[in-house]
């Protein structure tokens, strides 16, 4: 077998057998085959498409080319779930809590930042102490004692997909959906998860901006998590407008303790309750979604599942103080109300604009390895369809630097679009 056959076979839109993207995905990762033919067969891969038995095998190999986690002997069944990213998506900072104070064990290993989509370690790094570089065997023991975890890919777990993805980047060819889905998969089936639900983002402020991409990615994923031998299903969600209405890390901590509290956004609350009541039913904890939805209300009622998130922070060396007193949490040196310019119906929140602002703000990173501002960010105080008043308080900046103020406050304001007219309210969820 050789790499440019092949490659030569994706060119001319063949279907790769297993043991050829084996072959490849081992070599690759081993540095027998360089990385000029890798971006070759990834262009080919980008123009030509994969089959959805080529996207599996591919995911598998990935999956394959490290450590793969058994966490059978662990816990009885671990679930895991993953966002395709977006503007102000905290979720898993109050589901995961959520799902585990309902006794289904969670194991989860996030991301950071990069562009305008922020990253759930970063949020969790607001708190002092926190570790997000916890090692197998600690993964497991703290899974199996608490129920929960939260942090960082090990580094032995996918490296294929750590080398592909850096080529990837520099070769442009990260928007093939096969390649996306497999490369989200393959670090799901390493994780040792059990079951799996996917949080499909779509729109404006969303890597997949139309709907029919959406729907592919998320075909791609479940039938690869199922081929697998994983319980896996998908959430297709909105993501035109920011979720909830805090975009920066510390903000969105806060507003994730509101929501443990029984509190916070309308819309991020009942985004974390459908995803909870989801996972309940893919981890066998109930029979369906209703009865899911209940168990997962109750645990925000009744304070388990805030409870459940100090068990997380204390576990993993963060300073629980800092739950328990939230104002000791980052906060900028500048906080500015920004005030409607005119009135109407709201028509657009625009996520992505709101995303990049909060980015310039100091909360994301242009690049890997940028250092975040925690406390920055912008607080937004309506959704689309809302009815605005001239003057009235449309948006709150907190900043740490007058010049990105006055960029961030000019990028927010373009992000807000009016209406003269009725404007229906966008859906939380497609399907």
């Amino acid at each position: 077998m050789r790499a440019v056959d092949i490659i030569v076979k994706k060119r001319d839109q063949g279907e790769l057998a297993r043991d050829e993207i084996d072959y490849f995905v081992r070599g690759f990762t081993n540095g027998d085959i360089p990385d000029y033919q890798a971006s070759a067969w990834a262009m080919a891969v980008m123009l030509n498409g994969m089959t959805p038995a080529e996207t599996a095998s591919l995911a598998m190999a990935m999956a394959n080319s490290g450590t793969v986690l058994d966490l059978t002997g662990v816990v009885d069944i671990a679930v895991d779930k993953h966002s395709s990213g977006g503007v102000g998506d905290k979720t898993s900072l109050a589901v995961l809590p959520m799902v585990a104070a309902c006794g289904l064990p969670v194991g989860k290993m996030s991301g950071r930042g990069l562009g305008f989509s922020g990253g759930t370690l970063d949020k969790l790094e607001s708190i002092p102490g926190f570790r997000c570089d916890l090692t197998t065997e600690e993964f497991k023991t703290q899974l199996k004692e608490h129920g929960i975890v939260l942090t960082g890919q090990s580094v032995d777990l996918a490296p294929a997909d750590g080398k592909l993805y850096a080529l990837r980047d520099v070769t442009g060819t990260v928007p093939s959906i096969p390649l996306i889905a497999s490369s989200i998969m393959c670090k799901k089936i390493a994780g040792g998860a059990h079951a799996i639900l996917l949080d499909v983002k779509t729109g404006l402020g969303a890597f997949m901006e139309t709907l029919p991409e959406a729907h592919q990615l998320a075909d791609l994923m479940v039938a690869i998590g199922r081929e697998a031998g994983r319980e896996t299903a998908a959430l297709i969600s909105d993501m035109n407008q920011p979720l909830g209405f805090a975009v920066g890390n510390a903000l969105e901590v806060q507003e994730a303790f509101d929501t443990l509290h029984d509190g916070g956004p309308a819309d991020f609350r009942e985004h974390c309750l459908q995803v909870s009541a989801h996972m309940l039913v893919l981890g066998k904890r109930v029979k369906n979604i209703n009865a899911g939805r209940v168990m997962a209300e109750t645990s925000l009622a009744d304070g388990s599942a805030f409870e459940k998130f100090r068990v997380l922070v204390k576990a993993q060396g963060g300073d629980v103080s800092y739950v328990d007193q939230p104002d000791k949490l980052p906060r900028s040196k500048y906080i500015e109300k920004v005030l409607a310019p005119l009135g109407g119906y709201l028509s657009q929140v625009q996520a992505r604009k709101i995303g990049e602002a909060s980015v310039e703000l100091g909360a994301g990173r242009a690049k890997k390895g940028d250092p975040i501002d925690h406390a920055v960010g912008v607080v937004i105080h309506h959704k689309v369809g809302d009815k605005i008043e001239k003057g009235q308080l449309l948006f709150t900046i907190h900043a740490n630097d007058r010049q990105r103020l006055e960029t961030g406050r000019k990028a927010l304001l373009e992000a807000h679009e009016f209406s003269d007219t009725p404007v229906s309210p966008l859906p939380l969820f497609y399907e």
